[in-house]
Formats: C-alpha cells, structure tokens, sequence
C-alpha cells in the first residue's frame, strides 16, 4: 500500500517540479541574461514569506493545431493565486515569459479570470504581473476571446477592487488593454513595452522608423503618452513600489481608507510663512508646501513625469490616507490644460472610488490659450476634471495659497461644486482674471484717453487688485470658509479631515453618469 501511496506521491512532486520550471532552464537562463526575473521570482519578492497559495498550478492548454499537443507546459504560461501583501490578502496573476512567450491561450485567460472573480467576492486588490507577447496565435479566435473575458471583469471590478498592473515585459496588442482599464500601471525601463502595434507594423503601414524604446519604453509613456503612472529602474524597484502604492489603499470600495497610528506633537509649521515668493508672479515648488503640511516622508507621487503643471499623488495626514491634487506654479505657472486636466480627474476619481479623501492646493492662473488647446478639445478635457470633483463624495478640502482665477476656480474644488471646507491664506487672490487683464478691460476707455495711459494702467490695476486680489470678497461671501495663517495650516487640516471622517452624501439615483471623455 505504502508503495503506491510513495509512487504518487513521487508523481505529483515530479509534475510540480515541471510547473516550477516554466519553459525550461534555458529560456530561464535566457530571461535572467534579460535583466528580468521569472514570473515565480517576481512573486516571491511581492508577496509575504510563505504566504503564496498558487492555485491552476497544473492547469495545461488544449490546442492542437500545429503541433501544439506535442508541446505544453503545467500551468501554461500563468501563475496565479493568493497570499499576503504586509498581512493584507492579495490576489495575484504573473505571466511567465519562457512559456511561449507569455501568449495567452483559452487556458492561461480562464486562470486569469478565476483569480478575478475570486477577488471580487472576497472584497481583496488585485495585481497583475504582465510579461507577455500578446495572444497566442496558434489557438486563433479563442485565445481573443480570452482576452475580452479579462477586460469585462476588469471592467466589473473596477471601482470595487484596486486593481494594479505592473509591465515586466513586452506587451502588445490586446494585452496592452487589460493593464490600461486597471487602477494603476507600472513599468519597467529598459526592458517593458507597451504598444497596441509593434515597430515593424509601424514601419509597414505610415513607414515610420522607430525602437521598441521609443514607441512604447517606460519613459515614452511616462512623459509623453500618460499611459504609464510609475517609470522603475528595475523589476525590484517596481515591486516594492506595488507594496507603497497598495498601502494607502483600503482592500475594497465598502472599507474606509488605511490609517495608522499617529502621535500628535507640535503641528505648527513655521517654514510654511516664509515659502511664497514675495512677487505674486514668481514660481515656487508646490511640493514645498505639501511637505510641509503632511507627516514626513509620506507623499508618494503618481504620474511624476507627466503634465507637470498639476502635481497627484497619495500621502498621510495625521496617520490617514489621502489624496492630494495640487496646481504646481513651477511649471507653466500651474495653468490647467488638456494633459492636466485628464491626469487629476482620473486620480480624484479613484480616490472617491475608494473611500480615500481629497485635499487640494489651488494655485491656479487659469487654463492654458492657444489653437493646439482648443483643437485637440480642452474644452471636453477640463470638463473631466470639474465632474470628478463634483461628483466625488469623500472628504474634499481645498487651500488656496495664491492665485484662482477664472473658470480654473471653480474647476479646483471650489465650495461651489461641493467642496467641504474651503482655506485661503492671506496671499491668496480670487479673481475673474488678473488685475492687469480686467483693468485692461474695465477701464479701457479711461486709460486710453488719460494723459499718460501707462500711469493711468498702473493706476486702475491696483484699484483692481486692492478690491478683488484677495480672498475676503470670496470670505465674505462664505465661498471661503476661513482666512488661516500659512502656518496653521497642518492643524486647520488634521481637524477639519477628522470632523468629516463620517461625512454621508445621497446622491440622485441613476445608473451612472455620462462623462465627458
């Protein structure tokens, strides 16, 4: 009996043992050569120690055209499964690129799409470890439909689930469409790619000559496209950024936003009054400011590279998790334009989507002129900002620090569109425009026929900007809910965020809402 039970048990070990292989100890060999690591590798250094429970471990494919019958692999190109991110369950999928490339078949996408489902009925994030040359072709149209499955239930668990997709590898075609309907992507430099076509279709069809690199390299989509919210050095960078990055998460859209232990001290923040620039039109680093006002060393930036005149990114107040959305005068003055307008809305509405709350610092001269703008619809495009924040129903505090103008005013997170408190320090200027333009306009006729129309300009400027170049009209109004000292802002924060921790908003009800995309 004991004889049979050992030959078993021997098969059983000797099939895991050709699963752990992958494609071989070549190709293995082959990707290490790569600077990249396998798919069991990557998840070893994502996952808790020993927590990893791999599930469709001997799950094989089912093609037989061309040959295919005589060639599979346990586990088929897929890892998937389950285990713990710094105690918290996480379900997990990484491609492995020695088995036929990382091509996804029926089965490798049914594995995909079991640990999907899994993580949307257990309430628990979801990441992705993309490593792949796109659908396999040998297995045709069932392999495409394979990936549609993976996009309708990315699609259902968006919004309920975190759902993060690291790119380890190339990745082409359909499976550059998965990673871009999930929460947030990271690549790799120098040795991920994304493209929807590849260089030689490029070539073939507008006769273009262009690299991997250019067309789709982890710097090409972190500054130029957007695609891309994180560009890492190397594969460990990436992974333990996936960790920082699920750490302001909570598991699941009915859970509040992750806080930790925190011990008031002194929240004064003296640097804050000297860090404005005497002259209004003089640049500084909002990030400056956001240092100063969040506990130290927590900010982590998303979308760094990328329409650098708004600044997003996750940071901790008093131990809670929040999202910070700021105008960033050290770039094109902070002006809001097409770019950065897209990049803010889709991360306010991320953070409404999960429960995390909003704090935004307005420095905003207004939106960007110009024919290229109008052309390629900034219209359309500042409009996702303005419905994101409106309808986002977490916690919104904005600070203003210096100027708001125009329709930009009321796109930031004004009090207008639902805002929950509304700060302004002393320097701050609420206007339709800036003094020079509207004394311009408003007193046309007096300066043209002044004596000396220069002095009389200077004149009627600063009438202008006695009036409205600061916050107290808007304060009187109750648009602004107090005038603080710079200095007491990180208080003014800590206790106004803790007064709405159990803020409730009944919306209308409908299915959902049709945004300008």
């Amino acid at each position: 009996m004991s004889y049979k039970v050992n030959k078993k048990l021997e098969l059983l070990n000797a099939k895991r043992e050709e699963a752990f292989l992958g494609g071989g100890a070549k190709r293995i060999e082959s990707q290490h050569k790569k600077g990249k690591l396998t798919a069991r590798e990557r998840l070893h250094f994502l996952l808790d120690e020993g927590s990893f429970e791999e599930i469709g471990m001997l799950v094989s494919h089912r093609s037989t055209d061309f040959g295919m019958q005589y060639e599979k692999y346990p586990g088929d190109g897929v890892v998937t499964g389950y285990g713990t991110i710094n105690g918290r369950l996480t379900y997990v999928f990484s491609q492995d690129f020695t088995v036929f490339g990382g091509s996804l078949s029926e089965t490798h996408a049914e594995k995909i799409c079991k640990i999907m489902d899994m993580a949307l009925k257990n309430g628990a994030p979801l990441i992705g470890l993309n490593d792949s040359g796109g659908a396999r072709i040998q297995e045709g149209v069932v392999s495409l439909g394979g990936y549609a499955d993976i996009f309708y239930k990315n699609t259902m668990a968006s919004g309920v689930i975190p759902q993060l997709s690291a790119i380890m590898g190339p990745c082409a075609g359909g499976a550059v469409y998965s990673p871009a309907i999930t929460d947030f992507i990271l690549m790799v430099e120098h040795t991920s790619y994304m493209f929807v076509t590849g260089p030689n279709v490029v070539k073939t069809v507008t006769h273009e000559e262009v690299t991997s690199e250019e067309l789709g390299g982890a710097n090409t989509h972190a500054t130029k496209s957007g695609v891309t919210h994180f560009a890492c050095a190397n594969e460990i960078e990436a992974i333990n950024h996936l960790k920082k990055l699920l750490s302001y998460m909570p598991q699941n859209c009915e859970e509040r936003a992750p806080f930790e232990d925190y011990e008031n001290s002194d929240e004064h923040r003296k640097q804050l009054d000297q860090i404005l620039p005497e002259n209004a039109n003089q640049p500084y680093d909002i990030r400056e400011v956001i240092s100063e006002v969040i506990d130290a060393d927590s900010f982590l930036e998303v979308h760094k590279d990328f329409a650098e005149n708004i600044v997003v990114g996750f940071a901790r107040l008093a131990g809670r998790s929040i999202g910070i959305v700021a105008n960033q005068p050290a770039f094109l003055a902070g002006v809001l334009d097409i770019h950065s307008s897209t990049k803010a809305a889709r991360f306010v509405r991320f953070c409404d989507a999960f429960n995390i709350p909003l704090l935004v610092f307005e420095d905003v001269p207004g939106f960007l002129p110009g024919t290229d703008q109008e052309w390629n619809a900034i219209i359309t495009n500042g409009a996702k900002l303005l419905y994101a924040f409106c309808e986002a129903t977490v916690p919104r505090i904005t600070l203003i620090t210096r100027k708001a103008y125009g329709g930009a005013y009321d796109v930031m997170n004004s009090k207008h569109i639902g805002a929950d408190m509304n700060y302004a320090w002393p320097s701050a200027e609420i206007a339709v425009m800036g003094a020079k333009g509207a004394a311009e306009i408003i007193f046309k006729k007096e300066i043209t026929s002044a004596e000396n129309p220069e002095e009389k300009w200077l004149e009627k400027e600063k009438e202008y900007s006695d009036i409205f170049a600061n916050p107290y009209r808007a304060a009187e109004r109750g648009f602004i809910d107090e005038v603080i000292e710079p200095a007491d802002t990180r208080i003014k924060l800590i206790k106004a965020f803790k007064m709405l921790e159990n803020k409730v908003v009944n919306n209308p009800r409908k299915k959902h809402g049709n945004i300008p995309l």
